[in-house]
């Protein structure tokens, strides 16, 4: 079990990392997400022992990792975005040297490895030839090496094709099922489709935890009725639609469509309740050109962009 418990992180006067505290169970995937400079990347790195949290405790199976960081680090796999690999060296050669690093018999985990990671047909290659697929391969087989009770993978399918992000996520998936895993990746349906549980961070601080169904049911019930209008007819669209009870917001954005300058309404519905008929009923009363009309559910990336767009204007 992971936990974090008001971990900070400064760097000078920036502060990366402000008060972060969550707990994993063990043998759970979690999607650690946040935009670009939201603490996601610092927060992992303090939690393999890699940086040192400025106040808070971080804690593995009850043990303390600042305390003993040697015992704690056995625990944990860790694959950076960029992962350190040795392009001169052959696979195989490679993946025995990590192994005798790491205290494990290479005549056992390697072809265990080969064959868990799917490596089979690159082991005698040498790294700087292997595809971008092939090496994230190689680096998470060099991560899994002594057999890690808790495997913390940062952007692990970034620059793959799909066939390659769908092997690596199978293997993934593989994985999730004896140990630990937290994902970092600003690809949303990896998360939706890999993951049980999900943590947003933004602006160094959580701002949402729990399991992936349950934060969609708590911000992903929300419908919007997406109008396109003339330009021309937009005030007295909104006019129009804000009389109704049951419209909670409407946003404006334009859209360009040939010759003609239209605008469309992204217009948040209270509840569940169909209003479609009375939206309709209203722009033709306040005769308003529409030409489209669409509904729309709040996706996983509505719901991150909902929680970190409001903790960035928070700011």
């Amino acid at each position: 079990m992971i936990e974090v418990s008001h971990i900070y992180k400064s760097f000078g006067t920036f502060r990366a990392v402000n008060d972060v505290s969550f707990s994993i169970p063990t043998g759970q995937i979690v999607g650690l997400l946040g935009p670009n400079g939201a603490g996601k990347t610092t927060t992992m790195r303090m939690i393999t022992g890699f940086l040192e949290p400025s106040a808070g405790t971080i804690l593995i199976d009850g043990q303390n990792i600042q305390d003993n960081p040697v015992e704690v680090k056995k625990k944990i796999g860790y694959m950076p975005e960029s992962a350190p690999l040795y392009g001169e060296m052959i696979v195989k050669d490679y993946l025995e040297y990590i192994a005798a690093m790491q205290g494990q018999d290479p005549s056992v985990k390697v072809p265990e490895l080969c064959r868990e990671c799917g490596l089979k047909e690159v082991m005698s290659k040498n790294i700087s030839e292997l595809s971008r697929g092939n090496r994230q391969r190689v680096a998470l087989a060099h991560a899994l090496m002594n057999d890690p009770e808790i495997l913390i993978l940062d952007e692990p399918t970034s620059g793959l094709d799909p066939n390659q992000v769908e092997d690596v996520r199978e293997i993934i998936r593989e994985i999730g099922k004896t140990k630990t895993v937290i994902i970092s990746t600003h690809i949303l349906s990896e998360v939706e489709t890999l993951c049980s549980n999900i943590i947003i961070i933004s602006d160094g601080q959580v701002v949402a935890n729990s399991p992936t169904e349950e934060l969609k049911a708590q911000f992903g019930h929300a419908l919007t009725v997406k109008v396109t209008v003339d330009s021309n007819s937009v005030d007295a669209a909104i006019t129009a639609l804000e009389s109704n009870s049951d419209v909670d917001s409407i946003a404006v954005s334009e859209k360009k469509d040939g010759k003609n300058n239209l605008c469309v309404l992204s217009i948040c519905i209270k509840g569940n309740k169909e209003i479609r008929p009375q939206i309709i009923e209203s722009l033709v009363k306040a005769k308003c050109g529409v030409y489209e009309m669409s509904l729309h559910k709040n996706s996983l990336e509505d719901i991150f962009h909902l929680l970190t767009a409001e903790k960035s204007e928070e700011k």
